[in-house]
Parts: structure tokens; sequence; C-alpha cells
């Protein structure tokens, strides 16, 4: 492979120029310019043969030629036709690069099933094949591409990406703190997360009005063995967020009215040792999945002669979501 090239400011102003095209600000596209950067990002990858790196927002190929130099093989998806042609020819010498464009969610709470299976097609032609996430994710699906890629069944092991930095803080956030949230919990339930880098918006063109980071996300299995159910609990996070400050007993006997009565939301709360006025805000990761797998297992004992997944109401019976609107948005 060739030497990559530099993608600078003044290199992909010349570019878009040439083209005739200009960056697309509905499409989350603020292409990082600080070449030191992105090798940062890819380093911290930890990229060899086994890995299939996956890059969302492929942009004009910046990253993905150095992602090529170190991956196994290379998926980067693209939904801007422009940027797919332009990064065609970033990466042309590159004979371990699928270049994809579409769109990489299905819908908000669905990876697209086309890109699920040909990243399952890839891992499986690698030996011992594992998949990474790297990219500059553009802020307007940062969040659920990263959520569900941690709800899918993919064999993915690692993230690396730029994301806004509220929602790394976010993502990052400790029990109690006013950015911890639904996001917050679910996934530090089945990870280890990790804010590398703050960024300004001046290693971006063009310029964001937000800073970004660059965040690390390292899958736990023995974390996320502890979940009895993940479906359940990705709804009850989002439910039980919703209404954080008011007092957990009042919380769950309504969320669950239809399953649970009301002695047998005491019975739970006593078992675990938490106190009826306590609030979801405040309880950290593993009292929230304890708290979680009781219900879970309360519900299916109730439902035994029900049909569906336990607890998990009609959207006609959800909640208004209020409080944590990027898990809402990638979940809902």
């Amino acid at each position: 492979m060739k030497d990559v090239q530099r993608q600078t400011r003044s290199y992909l102003m010349s570019l878009f120029r040439q083209h005739g095209i200009n960056p697309r600000g509905d499409l989350g596209q603020n292409f990082l310019i600080d070449v030191n950067l992105i090798e940062f990002v890819v380093r911290h990858a930890d990229l060899g043969p086994r890995d299939v790196a996956l890059e969302v927002g492929t942009g004009t190929g910046g990253m993905t030629a150095f992602l090529a130099r170190d991956a196994g093989h290379v998926i980067s998806v693209d939904i801007d036709q422009n940027m797919s042609r332009l990064a065609a020819e970033a990466v042309q010498d590159c004979n371990n690069v699928t270049l994809v464009n579409q769109d990489i969610l299905k819908n908000k709470n669905t990876l697209s099933p086309d890109i699920t299976a040909l990243i399952l097609e890839k891992v499986a032609a690698t030996p011992g094949g594992r998949l990474k996430l790297v990219s500059n994710l553009p802020y307007s699906v940062g969040t659920p591409v990263m959520s569900n890629l941690l709800a899918s069944e993919l064999p993915w092991e690692r993230m690396v990406c730029t994301i806004q930095w509220e929602l790394a803080e976010k993502m990052a956030a400790e029990a109690a703190s006013s950015k911890y949230a639904a996001l917050t919990v679910w996934i530090q339930s089945q990870a280890t997360v990790r804010i590398l880098r703050r960024l300004g918006p001046n290693v971006f063109w063009p310029r964001p009005k937000v800073d970004s980071a660059i965040i690390s996300i390292w899958r736990d299995k023995e974390a996320a063995s502890r979940i009895l159910d993940r479906r359940f609990f990705q709804d009850f996070l989002r439910r039980m967020f919703s209404q954080r400050r008011k007092h957990l007993r009042s919380v769950l006997i309504g969320m669950y009215r239809r399953q649970l009565d009301k002695p047998d939301v005491d019975r739970i709360l006593q078992e675990l040792g938490e106190k009826p006025e306590n609030r979801a805000e405040l309880m950290d990761v593993p009292a929230l999945i304890r708290l979680a797998n009781h219900v879970c297992a309360a519900v299916r004992t109730a439902e035994l002669c029900g049909g569906g997944s336990a607890g998990i109401p009609d959207d006609g019976d959800e909640p208004e979501l209020e409080e944590d609107q990027d898990f809402d948005e990638a979940h809902s």
C-alpha cells in the first residue's frame, strides 16, 4: 500500500472544490483533520491481522486508509454517495477494504441486517476474527450505532470513536452525578468505558459548535453475563430513568402494575436491602442490575401463562421519556 494521504484542512477544501460538493451538516459531517489524532485513535484500537475494523462515517477515507494499514479487513460505511466516491479514490490501493454506501441503521434501534451479515461474513473469514468499531462517528448517529452494537450479538471486542463531549461524559458518568443516565448504565453494565482525550472544534473541518471526545469502550463479557435478560434490562433502564427522581417503590409499582402487586414490589426491595424512597439516579450499576434481575424473575413468574417478553409493554403503554434523550432516541 502507498503512503497514506494526510487529509489536512487545506487538502479537503481543495478536494471538495474540485468535486463541486460541500460537507453536509444534516449528516453530521465534521472531518477530523489532525492526522496525529487519527493515528491516536487507530493506535488505541490496537488493530492486527485478526481484526475486522468497522468504520461508520467513511468520509473522504482519511481514517480508512490508516485502518487498512493495520487491520485484517476494514468495512467502512457511509450513507453519502459523494463520500463513498471520494473514499474509493483514497483507498484504491487497499485490497482489504470494503466500502458500503448505505445507512448503518435499519431504524434507530436496529443495525442494518445487510451490514450485520457482511460483518459476520468477514469475521468468519478471518482466523480468530474479532470486530472493532473504530470511527470518527457522525454526531447524528453516535448513540444508536454504539448502543445498538452493544445490544447486538455481533462479536465486537472494542470501540474507539470520536463522539460529542457531552455524550462521552454521559457514557462515563458515575452514579448520582448530573450526567448519570440510562445510557450510562446500559453501557457500563456490559463494558469498561474510558475517555481518552477531549477535542476542541479546531481539529475538525467544518468546525462543530461543541467539543468532542475520543472514547474507548472495552467489552466485558463477565459483567454482561450478570444480566438475566438484556432486552428486559434495556427497557427497565429506559423507563426507570424517565422517572429518575421519583421514589423507587412508586416507580416500580407503576411500571409493573399489570404483573406485580404492591406486596411483590415491597418483597423485592426488602430482599435487596433497598429503601423504598431510594431513586434510580442514586443507584450504581451493580445495584440496578440486581434490581432488574429480581423484577424480571418476579414478572416472569407472574406471566408464566402469558406470551411475549416479560414486562415489556406495548408502545402505547410506555411513558413519555424526558430524562435521557440519547438513550430514548436509540432504543424507543
